[in-house]
């Protein structure tokens, strides 16, 4: 993607010949004539770069170093000045301004400052990102095909804005990858990342883990709590399967987000905290609100940025490549052979449970290997078709239908009673043993008054 680059400029002929040598030198040129509407375009879109005059009407080009630097502060700007207005120069200096231009400035001279601004600003983002890998924050993500390379673009270019970020995607696929990538791209990324499960907390418990809790706030609170808001003071929040929270606190989190304060149970005064939220679900969050389980004024204050993450059947050329790396990891130094035969089943395998059940799969070949070659043996019945009579019969051959026929949504009601009991009434396992994403399973349920 081309090195976006905004100019403000109120002076027609001097914004267009910066724009026309800047696309020239190959980069991606916006142009405002003034502040307030350069900071329009910048609210609504994300750039490397701000080069901006010093003299503008309505805002001043110091009231939009003050405003990027409060609210982008690692996108570097480069002050527009004239010689004479040196002060001016010193000033945006001291205030975080990249560089400056003094007026008139020759093309050589524009694309030098640009450029070198450009370098500092990689060398600083690359510095981040290895201290947020070393710190085991960021993990890599492997992909060949073009729908994962185009989640991980959308993943970098608005990774270092403060937009609140919402990752979409079946169970398994990779969504916390994708938010630690935020956070380790993000200014935010010397600060620490916070993830929390909000599927795997107990409702009655999810007030005082967000938000925290006073000595003597409810029994058994016997020593103050801070809460995983207040954990994350600084960095970045991960509020996984966003769509678990329970409505009543749903209200809570929206003030949390709007007045960046939050209230512990039992204390009077609430507390700032200076958080990114990046919240994830497998679930369809508009068919959510349209019934009424998820506040609609939460999603649009969650959903600023929309990252969907395919799942595994949707990225096959990746198949190949996570294969081997999680062998290579179970295998923890010995040298395993994968034959053909054995990854066209894995690339033909639908893998409802995306790369969480790969991962699971890769760990078990790993095990029954018993010579330094895989076979297709070595993979589950489920994969290979041995699991069925060896005549070839199907499952719907196994099946004896009355004379009189038979209700398809009995059956149906049938089968998903019977995969909770075996899977004890866990939600999420059953959807992966139906072979059927989440949310799909939680309407069934819900459609056929099916508890847990």
């Amino acid at each position: 993607m081309s090195t976006r680059i905004l100019i403000m400029e109120d002076d027609p002929s001097g914004r267009e010949l910066a724009v026309f040598n800047l696309k020239k030198a190959g980069y991606d040129v916006q142009s405002a004539a003034d502040g307030d509407e350069g900071m329009a375009t910048l609210a609504a879109d994300t750039f490397d770069l701000v080069v901006t005059d010093v003299k503008m009407p309505g805002m001043s080009g110091i009231d939009v170093l003050k405003q990027i630097k409060k609210n982008h502060p690692a996108l570097p700007v480069i002050i527009i000045t004239a010689f004479a207005n040196v002060e001016l120069a010193v000033e945006a200096m001291k205030l975080g301004a990249e560089d400056f231009l003094g007026k008139p400035f020759s093309r050589d001279h524009l694309l030098l400052v640009v450029e070198k601004a450009l370098r500092h600003r990689e060398l600083t983002s690359e510095i981040t990102r290895l201290r947020a890998r070393a710190g085991g924050v960021e993990r890599p993500i492997l992909f060949h095909s073009e729908k994962m390379a185009k989640t991980v673009e959308t993943t970098d270019r608005f990774a270092a804005s403060e937009a609140s970020v919402l990752i979409s995607g079946e169970s398994g696929t990779g969504k916390e990858l994708i938010a630690r990538r935020i956070h380790a791209r993000s200014q935010r990324a010397n600060g620490p990342f916070v993830a929390v499960n909000l599927a795997a907390m107990p409702e009655n418990l999810i007030e005082s883990e967000l938000f925290g809790h006073q000595k003597g706030a409810f029994t058994g609170a016997t020593s103050n709590r801070q809460g995983r808001f207040r954990q994350a003071h600084g960095g970045t929040i991960f509020l996984d399967e966003i769509a678990e929270l329970p409505l009543a606190l749903q209200g809570k989190l929206l003030r949390v987000l709007q007045e960046k304060t939050v209230d512990p149970l039992g204390s009077d005064a609430p507390e700032k905290v200076d958080v990114r939220v990046v919240a994830a679900t497998n679930r369809h969050l508009t068919h959510e609100v349209a019934e009424g389980r998820f506040r609609e004024d939460l999603y649009y204050r969650i959903n600023v940025v929309d990252i969907p993450v395919p799942a595994l059947r949707e990225r096959r050329d990746d198949i190949p490549m996570l294969v081997r790396h999680f062998i290579s990891v179970f295998s923890m130094g010995r040298t395993l052979e994968i034959p053909d035969p054995v990854m066209d089943i894995m690339c033909r395998h639908p893998w409802s449970g995306n790369i969480r059940e790969l991962e699971n799969i890769c760990q078990r070949l790993v095990l029954l290997a018993r010579e330094e070659t895989v076979q297709i043996d070595d993979l589950p019945p489920a994969m290979t078709g041995t699991n069925c009579e060896t005549h070839g019969d199907t499952l719907a051959d196994k099946i004896t239908f009355p004379a009189d026929g038979v209700s398809l949504l009995d059956i149906e009601k049938a089968i998903i009673e019977k995969a909770l009991r075996l899977q004890s009434g866990n939600v999420s396992q059953t959807a992966a043993f139906l072979k059927i994403p989440r949310h799909v399973l939680a309407y069934r349920m819900e459609k056929f008054g099916i508890q847990k």
